[in-house]
């Protein structure tokens, strides 16, 4: 049988254009459930809460009914921010987690880094603000998906495998993880390309939401059942940790790069670390888009504003800066004169004291949507709720049990979030959606694809398609194959320690929508994974 990975020959894509609506995801089924719901009669909202159902059962390597979800929703000439991601469970505390942990970190598996999912109450607040269709209409494609079955595309199959190989190693046999083995592997085995795979446990969950709302998830039976299972399994959830849960809407943050605002919601939420690489790089004119020098400067931005955030930003309600303050024209001014000709290991600037999947959709009266959601570590914490076939996020990973940290773990704390959709805004009119999933190459990828455009005058496809290098450490660089050769060593000369990769999953998978002054939607989609554009 063919390979489905096996890409000989460069591939080509063209922007997609259309005036009624457009939806991109990671997934063509996905995809194809949002475009069903907007030509149901729902709008851009109602299509990618569809959307995002459905990635959870078709793209379970990466999200699920467990995971967190950030949106930013234009709507009625406004832009609107949606955290929905959860908080620490309020027993936990750096020295419970200190007391079981091997390493003395926090755990990565397992129900010590599980924090309250936030996606199904996200999925329910959208839709009660801004949707034209009820939640039970606008989960039907993903309940079907998940009842009938559907089939593993080619790069969904290679990460299923990778995650099914490294559960074996790590979590076969151990109790607390068997039911995770039990609805994600056939009797172990992973499941691969062309196969046929059903979710029972999950049909009935998103039945169960579909038919009772959210309230069944964080109240009622699903709710009990999260408890009775962490409290079973040494975790540290009680029912008041998801009964007082709720979403919260946020006032977007935003810089101007070249007259264009761009967007992304506020910590805890880690879109701040593009917007202040942005205001820094701002400082500087920009070459064509192969030159070494504007290549050398973006990788120092990203690095920088990495050092500030990773030192100052996590749940806002605990942060000792203002955050604003990063923002500010003047700072990024300052942090810009810490770029100089050779690669340097950041230092964290001095304050005055104060994974995952994305989708896009937009549709003919001008509403958009940019939305994102995860589990965190492809399948999460590896917990499953027994029955209801839900994968738990893991988020609370990235917690500190350093009690000195800004990031330092307490109960009821929301962690430093790696998940961040991107908006675009022009003289007050809306540009639209973009965003590129996968860790912390979250805002490398923001910063990559929209100097792509804006400096570069690359269409939406070509700018996701380009080329992207990945910052790891200190002066470690990632580059993908395609890399062009001269820069590399030029980069080099500039004491980069450039790595290039054998495969290109570790940089990001996006979607972009512009809307033309004359309302046409255009669309580009990553060709680095099964993604695809609907549209009419």
């Amino acid at each position: 049988m063919f390979d489905p990975l096996y890409q000989p020959y460069p591939s080509n894509r063209y922007c997609v254009t259309a005036s009624n609506g457009i939806v991109a995801s990671g997934s063509n089924l996905a995809t194809a459930a949002g475009l069903e719901i907007m030509k149901k009669g729902g709008n851009a909202i109602d299509a990618a809460v569809a959307t995002a159902a459905a990635l959870t059962v078709v793209e379970p390597t990466a999200n699920g009914l467990g995971s967190d979800a950030f949106a930013l929703v234009f709507v009625k000439d406004r832009l609107y921010g949606l955290n929905g991601s959860g908080y620490s469970p309020k027993d936990i505390s750096i020295e419970k987690v200190k007391a079981i942990s091997k390493d003395g970190k926090m755990p990565r598996f397992g129900w010590t880094p599980v924090m309250v999912p936030g996606a199904v109450k996200s999925w329910e607040r959208l839709i009660e603000r801004f949707g034209r269709l009820s939640l039970k209409e606008v989960l039907e494609p993903a309940i079907r998906y998940a009842a009938e079955g559907y089939p593993v595309s080619p790069l969904l199959g290679k990460m299923w495998e990778n995650a099914t190989r490294i559960y074996t190693s790590r979590f076969a046999g151990q109790k607390e993880y068997d039911e995770w083995f039990k609805v994600f592997t056939k009797n172990g085995e992973s499941y691969h390309f062309g196969e046929i795979v059903k979710l029972k446990d999950h049909a009935r969950t998103l039945k169960l939401i579909a038919e009772n709302g959210a309230d069944v998830f964080y109240k009622g039976e699903i709710a009990k059942q999260f408890v009775k299972q962490s409290q079973r399994d040494g975790g540290f959830f009680a029912m008041e940790d998801l009964e007082s849960y709720d979403v919260s809407f946020v006032e977007p943050i935003r810089v101007n790069y070249r007259g264009y605002d761009v967007c992304e919601i506020p910590p805890n939420g880690q879109g701040i670390v593009a917007l202040m690489a942005l205001n820094m790089l701002k400082e500087f004119e920009c070459a064509d888009k192969n030159d070494s020098e504007t290549c050398h400067r973006q990788i120092e931005a990203i690095k920088i504003a990495f050092a500030d955030a990773k030192k100052y930003v996590t749940d806002p309600g605990y942060m000792k800066a203002d955050y604003e303050e990063l923002l500010r024209p003047e700072f990024g001014k300052k942090r810009s004169l810490s770029i100089k000709g050779q690669a340097k290991v950041p230092e964290p600037a001095d304050l005055s004291k104060s994974g995952t999947v994305y989708l896009c959709t937009a549709d003919k009266e001008g509403n958009m949507v940019s939305y994102i959601q995860s589990n965190y570590m492809g399948f999460g914490s590896g917990i499953v709720l027994e029955g209801y076939g839900v994968a738990l996020q893991n988020r609370g990973a990235d917690f500190s049990l350093d009690e000195n940290d800004a990031n330092a773990l307490k109960g009821h704390k929301k962690s430093y979030h790696t998940i961040i959709p991107g908006f675009l805004i022009k003289d007050g009119k809306p540009i639209g959606p973009f965003g590129v999933m996968g860790g912390y190459m979250q805002p490398q990828g923001h910063v990559q694809i929209l100097m792509n455009m804006i400096d570069h005058g690359l269409n939406p496809q070509m700018a996701l398609d380009a080329p992207r290098w990945q910052w790891i450490k200190d002066k470690e660089i990632l580059v993908e194959p395609s890399f062009p050769e001269d820069m590399l060593e030029k980069l080099r000369e500039k004491g980069h320690d450039i790595t290039v990769a054998k495969d290109v999953t570790s940089f990001g998978r996006g979607q972009i929508i512009w809307r033309l002054d004359n309302g046409v939607l255009v669309a580009g989609c990553e060709s680095r994974t099964d993604s695809n554009i609907a549209c009419y």
